[in-house]
């Protein structure tokens, strides 16, 4: 008998039914025993434009039903090799940004006592930032993937310093990240200042903006952020309006301009090999999207970056 979980198969019930849980995985109490945590984090008390990403986490897990557990292009067994689990979601505050951020650190410093990956379904970009709070307690300075439309590095925003556009800013100042460390793919879109992404360069944050990449195979590019980061423990954000809107609409900050889904699993596959400690899919929001597109995209990058974890099993 196979000792992980397995996602129950479509063929044995249907995918309109069953557990509402992360490819209707088990859901577990505690991440004892587990290699890889999927953990709802329901916020959008720190998005500056269109607001909905509270409903991210559980239509991500509703789009999820439809994903079987074998990446037939690749041959990524994950579930063959990581013991994987739903943790549920975390009881942010909806009243208060500071005291949910407070509530998300503490909870993934209490994940983190075992050796588990929580990968993080948003939500709203801020909660990045106590996740890393969290990372770098157990592992040090972290390594940065960040695919996004935006840098996220502001000072502050309406007066407040934690939000979804200072986060990067914050860990740097903090330490958190190892500067020429960080990779940041796909920005774009207007700004306030000629400095919106110049001033993170000039941290040792490597930028890729996305008129760079159009029309451009990312696997070079994925197979050079591997190089560059080597060992060290690194952190996998991904914002999807990295995406351009034709693609994936339902996001509070869309940008036109930017990546295509095709390129986003191919950058992903290509960062197969990084030290992967944890990560996160960010920003969907379900009213601006009734198709579900949105976050079938994002539950099908959420299984990419599944694929690439240290110890996944390659059929």
């Amino acid at each position: 008998m196979n000792e992980f979980n397995q996602p129950v198969s479509g063929n044995d019930l249907a995918r309109f039914s069953g557990p509402q849980t992360f490819m209707r995985l088990p859901e577990v109490e505690t991440a004892e025993g587990l290699d890889v945590g999927f953990v709802g984090i329901p916020m959008d008390i720190g998005t500056s434009w269109r607001s909905g990403t509270r409903f991210g986490p559980k239509q991500l897990r509703q789009e999820s039903a439809m994903i079987r557990p074998y990446n037939i292009q690749t041959g990524a067994a994950p579930f063959d090799s990581l013991q994987c689990a739903d943790l549920g979601d975390i009881a942010i505050n909806t009243f208060s940004l500071a005291d949910s951020l407070s509530i998300i650190q503490k909870t993934y410093e209490d994940i983190l006592k075992y050796p588990v990956i929580p990968m993080g379904l948003g939500g709203d970009h801020s909660m990045t930032l106590p996740i890393l709070r969290a990372m770098a307690k157990k592992h040090g300075p972290l390594a940065l993937v960040h695919v996004d439309a935006h840098a996220d590095v502001n000072d502050e925003m309406f007066g407040e310093r934690e939000t979804h556009g200072t986060v990067f800013r914050r860990a740097y100042e903090e330490g958190i990240l190892v500067p020429n460390k960080v990779w940041q793919i796909g920005l774009r879109g207007t700004g306030y200042t000629a400095e919106d992404f110049t001033e993170a360069a000039g941290w040792g944050f490597n930028q890729r903006l996305a008129a760079d990449l159009w029309h451009k195979p990312l696997d070079t590019l994925g197979r050079e952020i591997v190089a560059s980061i080597g060992d060290q423990p690194c952190y996998f954000t991904y914002d999807i309006d990295s995406l351009d809107p034709s693609f994936a609409p339902g996001t509070g900050t869309p940008e036109i301009g930017g990546l295509t889904t095709m390129q986003a699993m191919q950058l992903i596959r290509n960062l197969k090999g990084l030290n992967i400690v944890g990560g996160d899919l960010v920003e969907v929001s379900p009213p601006y999207d009734t198709t579900g597109n949105t976050a079938l995209t994002g539950a099908n990058i959420m299984f990419e970056m599944l694929s690439i974890l240290p110890g996944v099993k390659y059929r």
